[in-house]
């Protein structure tokens, strides 16, 4: 081992300190790792499916997990099994040219990668050796040159790396061989093999060979006599639509596990709400608290506890809409509007942020499919009953729900057959059933003088002076544009437009169309005179999308080849912006800088525990003057932030609390209603205020707490940094002592 070991220290200096050269210097980093490389290998993956479709749809997916599996599961593991430290932190005299990172040595990643790329690129495209195979040795080779890797890494790699994709590939070819015939027989009759799938043109790709490694049936083409169990398409696509939902609903566990980003404001705000159950709460009502409430005492009081139903109320909410789809419409327009609505950022995003919206979208939903079920010639009051049921857990959860009443208002309006349900009980059973369940939000709001009526009214901007304008509408608008992917906001505003003008006698058109257009068109006016959130429609986005998928299935089936087109750029673009808003840290990897602040989506849910530390760090520096201290913030949000990332609050939070929220002599939010800090006496305080970003000019102490205390002095501000460099969150402190 010795000698092996001396044989690769000699090796390695050969090749990186004997062949330094300008041109190397220079072209040697630049293949090891570039801004250019990940677009390049995008765009070649779309030419790629362009050119030979089927094979090539195949092959990306095959490369995607082969990849994704190898360095996740097997190369990272290794690296941190043998703890290999890299060749610049136990050489001197090392000509390093990358990046250092602490991460292991053995085996590189990039050689691991790139072989296992060229191995999958041979089995399906063979002449890809010639290029390919150069390319990876040229990558191995660079990593030794810049300094960041020893010649075994590299070996070690690139024997792992053909290794385990031959075994990946075996391995989904072995499942495919199995469950296809089981679950998919008829795709499977056309593609026994997925090493061998059909190319575009056979005649002409050298794609057509024999594959590499054959299996039972993989010969690409089905057996002598075989014959497929019954089966229908819209099995098959009710069954792919199956494993989707079940595939996304394990990433979005994964994803909140990893920790990739921290709780939003309202997250934790409402968590602190799931501490102190109540009928309802200032502004919201109180399903939200009793959903936080039970994920954490599942998965205790941890950002996975606090989201965890948000994943699972997409996954359920998906099934049935699959389901749904597959009895009204088809199982693939189903699986169509399952593809839609997971490349559709804004929907995405709330499949794992635990707010109110999940929630609203879930029931609202619900009550869709229910009312349709409802509104048909044999319909019981049974089902009525139903659809009241899912729009008062919808008021609970949002009262944005009543809007649905409107909606009804309107299909019965469109949709003359609908009618004559109006002559029966079962709507009038609905709507009561709903007021039931509205009680604890009305007892609530009678024992604190309708403070939520006068909240809610505000936020519409009721009662105030009507200020004409088109800033809000172009904001509107604009946001929505991108938020709910460009490509199919247009095709449902198409949708809409073409059933309006032609298709008004369709009745799951009028229905989809009057459960979700109304709620657009008054956030539309609203508009006018005041600003509009993007996450206010979100009910709305669903029947929308549902009217959209049906519209245009039905053209697709009727001969509009370009349908399909547009869903394919629709779900490429919406695809990778539902990737980069899951992780924008991926735009570093790409273009090796950071997105700015203000560019960057996901600033709110980062470094919180950061903040909590500074805020922590200055308490701490009050607290050595002897007397128990406490934390005073300007704002709720920062409030729910704090107690949850600071572990002595949150362990705290119910007996002897941490952290208390300023209030003023009216509500202004929940922490209005639960005691405050008066009984502390004595104590000290550490008063913090998030200043503004674009102009952080130090502010004056409120005149509250100089009431409120003995003195109030200024302890300056800490910058909290995004990556190191951008300013995140200034902080400005105050020294209160002595509350009176």
């Amino acid at each position: 081992m010795h000698w092996l070991q001396s044989l690769d220290t000699e090796l390695f200096r050969l090749i990186n300190l004997n062949l330094i050269n300008p041109v190397f210097d220079v072209v040697m980093p630049f293949v090891s790792g570039n801004a250019f490389f990940r677009p390049a290998l995008v765009a070649a993956a779309i030419a790629l499916i362009w050119k030979t479709r089927g094979r090539g749809m195949v092959f990306v997916g095959m490369l995607i997990a082969v990849l994704a599996l190898g360095d996740g599961l097997v190369t990272n593991m290794l690296k941190h099994a043998i703890g290999r430290e890299r060749p610049f932190l136990v050489m001197p005299d090392v000509h390093c040219l990358a990046g250092k990172t602490n991460s292991g040595s053995m085996p590189s990643g990039h050689a691991a990668n790139w072989f296992a790329a060229t191995m999958v690129a041979y089995v399906y495209f063979r002449r890809s050796i010639r290029f390919m195979l150069p390319a990876a040795f040229l990558v191995g080779f660079s990593r030794i040159y810049i300094g960041v890797h020893y010649p075994s890494d590299v070996l070690a790699g690139a024997v792992l790396g053909a290794g385990y994709a031959v075994a990946f590939l075996w391995g989904f070819n072995a499942v495919w061989g199995w469950a296809g015939q089981k679950w998919f027989p008829l795709w499977w009759e056309k593609m026994p093999s997925l090493l061998a799938p059909p190319a575009r043109k056979p005649e002409n790709e050298d794609c057509d060979e024999e594959p590499l490694m054959p299996l039972p049936a993989t010969r690409g083409q089905a057996p002598a006599g075989f014959r497929p169990p019954h089966a229908t398409l819209d099995e098959h696509w009710l069954r792919l639509g199956y494993i989707l939902v079940g595939a996304l609903l394990v990433l979005r566990w994964i994803y909140l596990a990893s920790g990739t980003i921290q709780l939003a404001e309202d997250e934790a705000y409402q968590w602190v709400w799931s501490k102190h159950l109540a009928l309802s709460y200032y502004s919201k009502p109180p399903l939200i608290a009793y959903t936080q409430f039970l994920g954490t005492h599942l998965w205790g009081d941890t950002e996975f506890g606090v989201r965890f139903f948000a994943p699972l109320l997409g996954a359920v909410l998906s099934f049935l809409m699959l389901r749904f789809f597959a009895r009204e419409v088809n199982a693939r327009a189903g699986f169509v509007l399952l593809l839609v609505t997971t490349t559709t950022p804004l929907i995405s995003v709330g499949s794992v942020l635990m707010t109110v919206d999940p929630l609203s979208v879930f029931f609202w939903m619900l009550g869709l499919m229910a009312g349709w079920r409802a509104v048909k010639e044999k319909s019981t009051t049974g089902d009525w009953a139903w659809v009241g049921l899912w729009l008062g857990l919808g008021f609970l959860s949002k009262y944005t729900e009543l809007f649905q009443w409107l909606c009804w208002a309107v299909f019965f309006v469109l949709w003359p057959p609908a009618r004559r349900h109006l002559k029966r009980p079962g709507p009038y059973v609905a709507l009561l059933i709903n007021l039931v369940c509205a009680l604890p939000v009305i007892i609530w709001n009678a024992q604190h003088q309708w403070i939520t009526v006068a909240h809610v009214a505000d936020n519409a901007s009721v009662g105030k002076e009507w200020h004409f304008t088109l800033k809000y509408l172009l904001d509107y608008v604009g946001s929505e544009f991108g938020l709910l992917n460009p490509v199919y906001f247009i095709g449902a505003t198409g949708a809409a437009i073409a059933f309006w003008r032609r298709s008004r006698k369709n009745g799951l058109l009028a229905y989809f169309f009057s459960m979700g257009a109304p709620v657009i068109l008054c956030y539309g006016l609203q508009s006018f005179r005041s600003r509009i959130l993007p996450n206010w429609i979100a009910p709305a986005i669903l029947p929308m999308f549902c009217l959209m998928v049906t519209y245009w299935d039905t053209r697709w089936r009727l001969g509009l080849t370009k349908v399909r087109a547009w869903l394919v750029t629709g779900m490429v673009f919406g695809g990778t912006a539902v990737i980069l808003f899951h992780n924008t840290n991926l735009i570093e990897k790409i273009t090796g800088r950071y997105l700015p602040v203000n560019l960057d989506p996901l600033h709110r849910v980062r470094d919180w525990d950061t903040t909590a530390r500074a805020v922590e760090a200055a308490r701490q520096t009050l607290l050595a003057e002897g007397k128990p201290t406490f934390i005073i913030a300007n704002h709720y949000g920062m409030t729910g932030q704090i107690s949850f990332y600071l572990p002595e609050a949150r362990t705290n939070l119910l007996d002897h609390p941490l952290v208390f929220c300023r209030v003023g002599e009216t509500p202004e939010n929940q922490f209005y209603f639960w005691p405050g800090y008066g009984t502390r006496k004595g104590d000290n305080a550490v008063f913090v205020v998030e200043l503004a970003r674009v102009d952080p000019r130090p502010e004056d102490p409120p005149s509250q707490l100089l009431a409120e205390f003995d003195s109030v002095t200024n302890m300056g501000v800490t910058n909290v940094l995004y990556h190191g460099e951008f300013l995140l969150r200034p902080l400005q402190f105050f020294a209160c002592r002595g509350l009176k």
